[in-house]
């Protein structure tokens, strides 16, 4: 009888090994799940903060471009126009005036020759 009680005593541990191995295994599984997960969630929050940033950006641009200032300064810049009251100022071009012109000197190649040359291509 004791030694029944022996091998009833290693199958109870047998059987406890292999559920402490299979839980084991489970946790890993749901450990590497755990990691790839809460990587993605970094990305998505740093790729969130940027396109909210974008948005700011893209709200004060539409912002700008609906006010008066906007349009007055397309108008100013771009069409030429003025208000009542503004003294135009066109700059007319000097009548007289020659421009320089500065000539650049073209470089004129050296005469070698061909064992100068050579000597060169082996030994520099």
């Amino acid at each position: 009888m004791p030694k029944f009680k022996h091998i009833k005593r290693q199958w109870v541990y047998i059987v406890l090994i292999l559920i402490l191995f299979i839980m084991v295994l489970g946790l890993n599984s749901r450990l590497s799940e755990y990691l790839r997960l809460s990587s993605q969630k970094e990305e998505m929050t740093e790729r969130i903060s940027s396109l909210q940033s974008t948005q700011m950006a893209l709200e004060t641009q539409i912002a700008y471009a609906d006010s008066d200032k906007a349009v007055e300064e397309w108008a100013r810049t771009y069409e030429r126009m003025v208000l009542p009251g503004d003294q135009v100022i066109i700059p007319l071009p000097a009548q007289d005036v020659t421009p320089e012109i500065n000539y650049l000197a073209t470089p004129t190649p050296a005469d070698i020759e061909n064992w100068q040359i050579w000597w060169d291509l082996f030994f520099k």
